[in-house]
């Protein structure tokens, strides 16, 4: 499974995001073989460039495109323990975490 950080240049923030998530599943024990983290500019990114997405809240409208059951919205990109609670939101979904 392959999920990434997309922002308007992708270049820092969403770096910064993908960063910060690889730090969260290394806490949470899920390894890089279960779970590919990446970057994108929304320009580049497409629903197919990855299955789930995590964007800003100013990257909301356009991230539509990529499928709205595909992207998960955070409020703060410099909000750690928000990206923790989604991250581990989207990996209790997924049935990757008990």
């Amino acid at each position: 499974m392959k999920i990434a950080a997309v922002c308007g240049s992708g270049l820092g923030s969403s770096f910064m995001i993908e960063l910060n998530i690889k730090t969260i599943l290394n806490q949470l024990g899920i390894s890089e073989d279960v779970l590919e983290v990446t970057h994108f500019d929304m320009g580049s990114a497409t629903s197919g460039s990855a299955d789930h997405f995590f964007v800003g809240q100013d990257l909301a409208e356009a991230a539509e495109k990529l499928g709205k059951e595909k992207v998960t919205v955070l409020n703060s990109i410099i909000d750690k323990a928000e990206l923790k609670e989604k991250v581990t939101q989207f990996l209790k979904d997924q049935h990757l975490l008990p």
